[in-house]
């Protein structure tokens, strides 16, 4: 979605040089009755448009979809913009001015992140201790079987770490994965996941017998 025509036509015909499949439009009104039309891959959105702003078609996308990558594509270039764009469920966010070398690396990226989040599907569940993920599900099954729901990157991280245990996993392995190389998280975000994962499964969350952090290197789940 994109108000300025000729950039439009640019970003859909250099797409489809790339052999996506691209519908544009050039306002928020109609991004959103052809996005609840057609099923796509990735939606690329621009701030300022007429009918509704992009940040409020993304609010609106998120409440159905939690699994589209979204991109943001405009100049609203502060970090207070960038700020509400990732809060509103973007996925990347890029600005004008722009380099389409970069933005078409951008898409796939995006496009293939998602795709290694639909393979979950493939990996149907795990046991720790008296727990169950249910990974096409996103949710975690109690001993008491009642039901804890988990995010798409909780569930993508538990998958990563569990399909390399007991080895250390890097940060960079980390943010190829479960997010985008161009919204870095803190250490301290991926920590925060971790601890999560002991609230989840340890007996003891300070003697840790499943998630460990590696200092200097990474995470390791070990069982």
């Amino acid at each position: 979605m994109e108000d300025e025509e000729h950039l439009l036509e640019a970003i859909k015909l250099n797409l489809e040089l790339e052999d996506f499949f691209v519908r544009a439009v050039n306002d928020g009104k109609k991004a959103l009755k052809v996005y609840k039309e057609e099923k796509f891959d990735l939606i690329i959105l621009d701030v300022m448009v007429p009918e509704i702003d992009g940040f409020q078609v993304a609010e609106t996308i998120r409440l159905e979809n939690s699994d589209v990558p979204i991109m943001f594509l405009t100049a609203k270039n502060t970090s207070e913009d960038r700020v509400t764009g990732l809060k509103k469920g973007a996925d990347d966010y890029l600005t004008k001015p722009f380099n389409l070398e970069e933005l078409i690396l951008r898409v796939h990226n995006l496009i293939k992140r998602s795709k290694k989040g639909d393979e979950l599907k493939e990996f149907n569940s795990f046991k720790i201790g008296d727990k169950t993920i249910y990974f096409n599900s996103y949710e975690l099954k109690n001993a008491d079987d009642s039901i804890t729901p988990l995010t798409k990157k909780e569930t993508m991280l538990l998958k990563l770490l569990i399909e390399r245990k007991n080895e250390a996993v890097s940060r960079e392995q980390i943010l190829e994965t479960v997010w985008n190389y161009d919204v870095y998280p803190s250490t301290r975000t991926i920590d925060n996941f971790i601890l999560t994962f002991r609230k989840y499964f340890e007996p003891d969350q300070k003697n840790p017998i499943y998630f460990h952090s590696i200092r200097g290197v990474g995470y390791k789940f070990t069982i």
